[in-house]
C-alpha cells in the first residue's frame, strides 16, 4: 500500500528528531562529569514545584537514567506581601534563584515567563534553552464559595474582585469601570483559601492555566474572551533558564523547546522591552500564528484604572518576531503608550 505524503514526511520528521534526541542525549552524558545529577531550581510554591515536575519527568522521557533533583528557593517576592514595586518588581521572583544558577548551586532554573521582567536583561552568562510549548492564556473569574453568580456581567456595582495583577486590574476596570477592584498577594492556593475563608472578594481572577497545573480547574467560573482580558506578555509557557558555560545541559534542554512558542515569546517580549514598562504597567501583549502562517501580534497598554488604552494589532513573516515586536511597540508609542506609561507611578 503506498504511504500518503504526509505521513512519510511526518514519520521522517519523527526519525530526524529521535536521531537528534539521541545524540544530543549521548553529547551531554559523554562531556558530563561521571554520575551527573542534573538540579533544577525552583520557586517554592505549589505551582512552581508542579512546573519543576513537569521540566524533570520531560528530561527523564529524554534519558530515563537521569537523575533530576528539584532544589526549591525562597524568594524575597514570595515572602513580601507588599507591593512589589518596593522590592524593585517582578524581579524579585527571580534573583535569588538567579543568583543560585551562577554560582553552580543549580543547573538549571524553570520560570514563568511572564514574570521575568522586560525592562533588564538577563542575567549575564544564561540563556533560556527551553520555552514549553505554551498552555492556555486566558484568564478566568473564580468564585468564592457558595457565590450565586456565574459572570461578571451579572455583578452588581461595587462588587469586590481580587487580582495581583495590574493588567487585570486595569482591563476589569475598563470592562466594568463600577466594580471594585482591590490587590490580594499570595500564590494561587493561599488566595483560594482566603476566597472563601475571609468572604472578602466576591471573585478573583487567575491563570486558567494555573489552575490546571495545580489541580484546581474544577474552580473556574468564568473563562474570560480575550477582547475582555488580554494576556501578560509571555502567559502560559514555562522557560527553562542555563548557564550558557553549561554546553552539555544546554543542548540537553533545548530537545524540551517547542519552536512556535519560542517564536511567539521572542516577538512579545521585544514588544515589553521596547515600551520600556515597569512592574506597576499595565502592559498586554499576545503573539500568535494565524491560518495562512503569519504572525499575528496585539499590544496593550493601560491607564492604572483603565480608563486610557494604547491598542495596536499587526502581523509580519514567522522569521522577523522581533521586528514585529519592536514595530507593534512603536505603533503603541504613537498613541500615547509612552505617556501613559511615564505617568505611572514606579
Amino acid at each position: 500500500m503506498e504511504v500518503p505524503i504526509g505521513v512519510e514526511l511526518v514519520a521522517r520528521d519523527a526519525h530526524e528528531r529521535n536521531v537528534a534526541v539521541a545524540e544530543a542525549v549521548g553529547a551531554f552524558v559523554a562531556r558530563s562529569p561521571a554520575g551527573r545529577r542534573v538540579r533544577l531550581g525552583s520557586r517554592t510554591s505549589p505551582m512552581a514545584i508542579y512546573q519543576a515536575e513537569h521540566v524533570r519527568s520531560l528530561l527523564q522521557r529524554l534519558t530515563p537514567s537521569l537523575e533530576v533533583e528539584i532544589v526549591g528557593i525562597a524568594t524575597s517576592g514570595d515572602r513580601w506581601q507588599g507591593d512589589l514595586a518596593e522590592l524593585g518588581g517582578k524581579g524579585a521572583f527571580m534573583k535569588e534563584i538567579d543568583r543560585a544558577l551562577v554560582m553552580g548551586a543549580i543547573d538549571a532554573a524553570v520560570h514563568c515567563i511572564k514574570d521575568v521582567p522586560g525592562d533588564v536583561p538577563l542575567t549575564e552568562g544564561t540563556t533560556f534553552a527551553a520555552y514549553l510549548e505554551r498552555e492556555d492564556v486566558q484568564d478566568a473569574v473564580v468564585w468564592r464559595a457558595g457565590s450565586p453568580y456565574a459572570s461578571l456581567a451579572d455583578l452588581p456595582p461595587g462588587t469586590r474582585i481580587g487580582t495581583s495583577s495590574v493588567r487585570r486590574k486595569a482591563q476589569l476596570l475598563r470592562y466594568r469601570p463600577d466594580l471594585y477592584v482591590d490587590r490580594i498577594r499570595g500564590n494561587v492556593n493561599s488566595r483560594l483559601a482566603r476566597l472563601d475563608a475571609e468572604q472578602r472578594f466576591e471573585a478573583l481572577v487567575l491563570a486558567c492555566a494555573g489552575l490546571r497545573r495545580i489541580g484546581m480547574d474544577k474552580r473556574i467560573g468564568q473563562v474570560l474572551p480575550l477582547d475582555i482580558m488580554c494576556p501578560a506578555v509571555g502567559a502560559g509557557v514555562v522557560g527553562v533558564q542555563c548557564r550558557t558555560a553549561d554546553q552539555p545541559m544546554v543542548e540537553l534542554v533545548r530537545l524540551l523547546d517547542h519552536a512556535a512558542t519560542r517564536v511567539h515569546v521572542r516577538a512579545e517580549r521585544a514588544m515589553l522591552h521596547a515600551l520600556q514598562g515597569h512592574c506597576n504597567s499595565p502592559i498586554a501583549g499576545h503573539c500568535s500564528t494565524t491560518l495562512d502562517g503569519q504572525l499575528s501580534l496585539i499590544g496593550m497598554v493601560f491607564t492604572r484604572e483603565g480608563g486610557q488604552f494604547a491598542y495596536a494589532h499587526e502581523w509580519d513573516v514567522m522569521e522577523r518576531p522581533e521586528e514585529l515586536g519592536g514595530y507593534v511597540a512603536a505603533v503603541l508609542a504613537r498613541k500615547g503608550a509612552r505617556d501613559i506609561i511615564r505617568g505611572i507611578p514606579h
